[in-house]
């Protein structure tokens, strides 16, 4: 289970660490949209380097070795803040924030900008493809029916715009450690990417499954 770390922090040092970094990635998140848009002279560009410049060097005094991983605590559930889709730490994620139900259903409602752009003025297929697939595994976990994506299925119905979406996911049915989900993402004009997906329950997860102790569970993906 590498990446997976048990820290037990508690209830108000969760809530802490949330208030903290969530608006302090925004913030950076801000500065890769602007970064984008940007039509200040060009002293001024330099000058934001530097700024730049310097910031990351404060911030990389002291960091992690490596990724962030999955933290989890002693209920079992997962704080995946590095996660390019969800992560709250990521700047690169949009991020989005998934709701689930037990019935194995996903869904989000989420706003892509100019950081994401393909076509002009579209989202890059690619970028639809890795949001179809975490919202795919978010569905299979949902239901009980986790695993690592074994093959993922795209089909492009239509250019998916900038701007406002959302995204659904269900499991569609499991056979033994596979679970098979659907699910597409919709713009102002229908469905534009659909999707279907083989998750698979890695050999390490069935191992701790089968020798989960109630004092160590087995981590949760999700939060």
């Amino acid at each position: 289970m590498t990446g997976y770390v048990q820290d037990d922090i508690t209830d108000e040092e969760l809530e802490r660490q949330r208030a903290l970094y969530g608006p302090f990635t925004q913030a950076v998140r801000e500065l890769v949209d602007v970064t984008i848009r940007t039509l200040v002279d060009d002293d001024e560009i330099r000058r934001a380097q530097a700024e730049v410049e310097a910031i990351t060097a404060r911030l990389r005094e002291h960091q992690l070795d490596g990724s962030y991983g999955v933290r989890f605590g002693k209920a079992g559930r997962g704080r995946p803040w590095g996660n390019t889709v969800v992560g709250l730490r990521n700047p690169a994620a949009p991020p989005l924030e998934v709701e689930h139900d037990e019935s194995g259903r996903a869904w989000s409602e989420f706003h892509l900008g100019a950081p994401y752009e393909g076509p002009p003025g579209l989202v890059h297929g690619g970028v639809s493809a890795m949001l179809l697939d975490q919202m795919l595994g978010e569905a299979a976990g949902a239901g009980g029916k986790p695993g690592m994506t074994g093959t993922l299925t795209l089909r492009y119905r239509q250019g998916t715009p900038l701007g406002d979406l959302r995204a659904e996911a269900w499991i569609d049915r499991a056979e033994g450690v596979k679970t098979f989900a659907k699910g597409h993402i919709i713009g102002p004009e229908g469905v534009t990417v659909e999707a279907e997906g083989v998750f698979i329950l890695p050999r390490w997860a069935r191992e701790a499954i089968a020798a989960q102790d109630a004092e160590k569970p087995t981590p949760s993906y999700f939060e």
